[in-house]
């Protein structure tokens, strides 16, 4: 399966929809994105996972750096995680770093 991004901001907000599965060979188009949306300043970064069937270690690093590059002001909500995102999340003990949601407004 393929891997994809798509970007969008919505005002103050920075959203990112990823789909597919997101491996060591993927991961670096993650951080690019999330390299480029640090540069607006978002107050929030909304991350739609439900189209993303699994997650890598070198996902949850991207994701360990978006907290840290985006600062611990900017809110991370994780949406629509389920089955190995959701347990590569929880494992990891990084669900309580994030807002883990099932939908988003």
């Amino acid at each position: 399966m393929t891997f994809s991004t798509t970007v969008e901001t919505r005002g103050r907000e920075a959203w990112i929809t990823l789909e597919g599965e997101l491996d060591a060979a993927v991961a670096g188009e993650f951080r690019t994105a999330i390299e480029r949306l640090a540069q607006e300043k978002p107050e929030k970064l909304v991350l739609f996972v439900n189209k993303l069937q699994f997650m890598a270690s070198a996902g949850l690093r991207v994701l360990v750096f978006a907290k840290q590059r985006m600062g611990s002001e900017v809110g991370i909500h994780v949406v629509g995680a389920t089955g190995p995102v959701l347990n590569t999340l929880q494992m990891s003990g990084f669900d309580q770093s994030v807002y883990l949601q099932e939908s988003y407004p």
